[in-house]
């Protein structure tokens, strides 16, 4: 006979993202992101869903640190690869953001991912995201997705959309 197993659970509680959204359109994005790293602005809900963090915020560069739990699963037992595309996505997304003035905003239109080994429940990792090409119609990004001792999990390039969201 095969036993079920006990169900877990997660809360996840996150503030208002069209707030967050509406006070990132006074700001640069290099001070925005800097906001959500000293927690002046609150981070988006995918922040706690995906259990992320800012690290590092430069100029063309950002670092998240992230560690999955069962929740991110996918039924044979591993971390499922979206966790890895969002972490890489995210990045890829807020470097650009650091390079883009106040009112700008971006979208991933292309992200390629590889995918080198397994991740586990419980395995911080971190991603850093750069950009190789800043611009103001469309830009481009790298990122790597590692453990803390440096063991790459996997690597992305991103194309994203520069425009203006009030437009």
């Amino acid at each position: 006979m095969t036993q079920t197993p006990s169900p877990l659970s997660r809360t996840i509680e996150f503030a208002d993202p069209t707030a967050t959204a509406a006070m990132g359109m006074t700001m640069s994005g290099l001070e925005f992101l800097r906001g959500m790293a000293d927690g002046t602005v609150p981070p988006p809900p995918i922040a706690a869903l995906m259990n992320m963090d800012i690290e590092t915020v430069d100029q063309g560069r950002v670092t998240f640190g992230g560690t999955p739990d069962a929740s991110h699963y996918n039924p044979i037992g591993v971390v499922h690869g979206g966790f890895a595309a969002t972490m890489l996505d995210t990045v890829c997304g807020c470097a650009v953001h650091t390079t883009l003035p106040a009112g700008k905003a971006y979208t991933s239109i292309e992200i390629k991912l590889s995918y080198l080994r397994p991740l586990q429940r419980g395995t911080r990792v971190v991603a850093t995201g750069t950009v190789t090409k800043p611009g103001s119609r469309v830009a481009f990004a790298d990122a790597t997705l590692a453990t803390e001792d440096g063991t790459l999990i996997a690597t992305a390039s991103s194309s994203l959309l520069v425009f203006d969201p009030r437009a």
